[in-house]
C-alpha cells in the first residue's frame, strides 16, 4: 500500500508549515497551478518523491533536458524553472514509490498562454502515452496505476465555461491505460465537496487543495482519506 498526498491549484497553509512533517506519506502528486516553491517545501517536509504535471498558470517547461553539465534548452545552458527535485510526468509514464504514473498537463486552449492545448493536440499527446505503454519493457501493455492530469475529462467534473471544459480524449485514454486512480485539479470547488466520480472503472479525484489516498500497486480500489477542499 502506497500513501499518496495529492495537491493542486490552492495553497493549504497547514501544508506550508511544519505541520506537513506529521503526514506519513510515500509520494506527492502535484496536479499543477501551485507555486513551485510550495511544491518543493511540501516535498521536503514529507520527505517523499514528487511527481507533477504543469497547469495552465505554470511556466512553460517544454524543451528542457538535464545532462552532466546541468539543464539545457535549445542546446544552450538554462535554468530549470520547475520545482527542484520533482519529476515532470507531462506526456510521460514514470514510476515512483512503486506506482506507475501517466501524466498530461495543461488545459483546453482558451488564450495564448502556456500549457494550453486544443482537443486535437491533447489527443495526440495522449496517444503518445498509449504508445509508450505498449512498447515500454517494464509496462508491456499492462497499463498504469495513476493518471495524473491538470484538467479533468469532459463531462466528469469539468465546467461549461471555455477555460474549464475537460478533454474528451481522456475517456479513451483511461480505457486504454486502465488506471485505478485519475487525479486532476483545475476545477475550484469553492469550499464545497467535489462529488465522488468514476470513469471507466477509475476513481476520479479533484485534488484542488489536497487529498490523502492509499493506493495498492496493481490494485483496483484506492482509498480516499483526509481531504482539504478549495477555499
Amino acid at each position: 500500500m502506497v500513501s499518496v498526498l495529492t495537491i493542486s491549484d490552492e495553497v493549504v497553509e497547514s501544508l506550508w508549515s511544519a505541520q506537513a512533517r506529521t503526514l506519513d506519506v510515500d509520494l506527492v502528486l502535484a496536479a499543477g497551478d501551485l507555486p513551485f516553491d510550495y511544491v518543493e517545501y511540501v516535498t521536503d517536509m514529507v520527505n517523499a518523491p514528487c511527481v507533477f504535471v504543469p497547469g495552465n498558470h505554470d511556466a512553460d517547461l517544454s524543451g528542457y533536458s538535464a545532462g552532466r553539465a546541468g539543464w539545457m534548452r535549445a542546446g544552450l545552458p538554462a535554468t530549470w524553472p520547475g520545482p527542484v527535485g520533482a519529476i515532470n510526468a507531462d506526456r510521460r509514464i514514470v514510476t515512483a514509490a512503486g506506482l506507475r504514473i501517466a501524466g498530461l498537463g495543461g488545459c483546453i486552449r482558451y488564450n495564448d498562454g502556456p500549457n494550453q492545448w486544443t482537443e486535437r493536440q491533447q489527443r495526440r499527446r495522449a496517444a503518445s502515452l498509449v504508445r509508450t505503454n505498449s512498447w515500454h519493457p517494464t509496462l508491456r501493455g499492462q497499463g498504469v496505476d495513476v493518471l495524473l492530469t491538470h484538467s479533468p475529462a469532459r463531462g466528469v467534473g469539468d465546467g461549461e465555461d471555455g477555460p474549464h471544459r475537460g478533454f474528451e480524449c481522456f475517456d479513451s485514454l483511461v480505457e486504454k491505460l486502465t488506471p485505478q486512480l485519475f487525479v486532476h485539479g483545475h476545477i475550484h470547488p469553492h469550499g464545497q465537496r467535489p462529488p465522488d466520480l468514476e470513469l471507466r472503472g477509475a476513481t476520479v479525484v479533484n485534488t484542488v487543495g489536497y487529498a490523502l489516498i492509499e493506493v495498492t500497486p496493481g490494485g483496483t480500489a484506492p482509498t480516499i482519506g483526509r481531504r482539504r477542499y478549495g477555499t
